[in-house]
């Protein structure tokens, strides 16, 4: 028996074969710190808990209505207009089982055999996966850290072609912490406005951002509601990963189709789970707060850090938890120091490839760890990279 031939184009999360390795060096015995997974490591707040709690007390455990109960996708819209700077129509909000779910929807929806959608390089891995898996074509516009993790424009204009038939943008950014400035998301608005392109904007990170910066969203921008597709959810903000809710707000035209594709795959987000998300979306917003200063904290360390290690160099960003330092001055791929650091040091990172070409010379590290093991982390990377560095040939460094 042999499976189906569309799943040789189907690719993976790296970040979760990564953590499964460590794992596996932890079960010998070994420390290991883990840096690799993009999770926060706090546990959901407790009126969003004791709100889903309620829920199964009151006997909401029944089949949901497909796009999500009426409550939530009306408190979306809500936060999405005072947040975001547009009001969707509630019934232009869908609940999903994870953000994931949001994108894939989206491009199965729209992208035939053939189609070429502009994805970021690097960029969270399962755009290109979905791409390829449909038939389509992904085309990474190239994001460095000499343009300071920015998209360069007139590339991404000059990648459009009659094929392409979308672009996905994501900020803050996975795995560099970017965020894209309003003049920014107005030139690849006119972009989009002038190819007759849709966009899929992964906004999971909106309200993880620092030193002042804003949040913008592309959808609030003149002409491009409807041609955007906005994806968030609960995972990132209100530490809520194993509750496997997020939601995506589409363009009228698109919600016909984007329904079907929920109720043919997954039926409805979690009922129960669903009360506990509009608790978090529309209830007190301090917890969140908290670990969004906590966040802060820990990616100065941590920038700090890697940036006294010789051969290492590291942008702060503004958003997100992510660092993506550029480490060629070690003479290392950053594949390559992925895999000693964790043999030799017992610090799990991502090689910078598992999110694109680009990333070669790059490792990414999440910040969602104590201070204390961050700290750890940096001394035992120290105790590795340093003696790299000081043998690289000096072009490298």
């Amino acid at each position: 028996m042999q499976p189906a031939e569309r799943m040789r184009s189907i690719g993976t999360e790296t970040a979760f074969e990564a953590a499964a390795r460590a794992r596996a060096l932890e079960a010998t015995g070994r420390s290991v710190i883990h840096l690799e997974i993009g999770e926060p490591d706090f546990d959901t707040p407790v009126n969003v808990r004791e709100a889903a709690k309620r829920a199964l007390d009151t006997g909401k455990t029944h089949y949901p209505p497909f796009p999500g109960i009426p409550e939530l996708r009306e408190a979306i819209a809500a936060d999405t207009a005072m947040r975001r700077g547009f009001e969707p129509d509630p019934t232009n909000v869908f609940v999903t089982v994870g953000g994931k779910g949001v994108m894939y929807y989206a491009i199965l929806a729209l992208v035939d055999p053939g189609d070429e959608v502009i994805v970021p390089d690097p960029g969270y891995p399962i755009y290109e996966s979905v791409t390829r898996f449909v038939g389509g074509t992904a085309v990474p516009v190239p994001i460095r850290q000499a343009n300071e993790f920015r998209i360069d424009l007139d590339e991404l204009a000059s990648l459009v072609t009659p094929r392409t038939k979308m672009i996905v943008i994501n900020s803050p950014a996975n795995p560099t912490g970017g965020v894209l400035p309003t003049s920014d998301l107005e030139r690849i608005a006119a972009i989009a406005i002038e190819h007759d392109l849709v966009v899929l904007s992964d906004e999971i990170y909106s309200r993880i951002i620092y030193d002042g910066a804003e949040h913008a969203s592309i959808a609030a921008l003149p002409g491009m509601a409807e041609r955007t597709i906005v994806l968030d959810g609960f995972s990132k903000t209100y530490a809520m990963t194993g509750w496997r809710l997020g939601y995506g707000i589409v363009p009228e035209w698109l919600a016909h189709g984007f329904g079907r594709l929920l109720i043919n795959s997954v039926s409805g987000a979690t009922t129960f789970a669903q009360y506990g998300a509009i608790e978090a979306i529309a209830g007190p917003q301090d917890a969140v707060d908290a670990m969004v200063e906590e966040f802060r904290a820990r990616r100065d360390l941590v920038v700090d850090g890697l940036n006294a290690i010789p051969g290492v160099r590291c942008l702060r960003p503004t958003g997100a938890f992510y660092v993506f330092p550029e480490i060629s001055g070690t003479g290392l791929s950053g594949a390559e120091l992925a895999d000693l650091l964790l043999r030799e040091a017992g610090v799990s990172v991502l090689a910078g490839t598992a999110f694109g070409a680009v990333g070669t010379d790059h490792i990414r590290l999440s910040y969602a760890n104590s201070r204390e093991n961050i700290s750890e982390a940096l001394r035992r990377m120290r105790t590795v990279i340093e003696p790299l560095a000081a043998g690289a040939p000096a072009t490298a460094r």
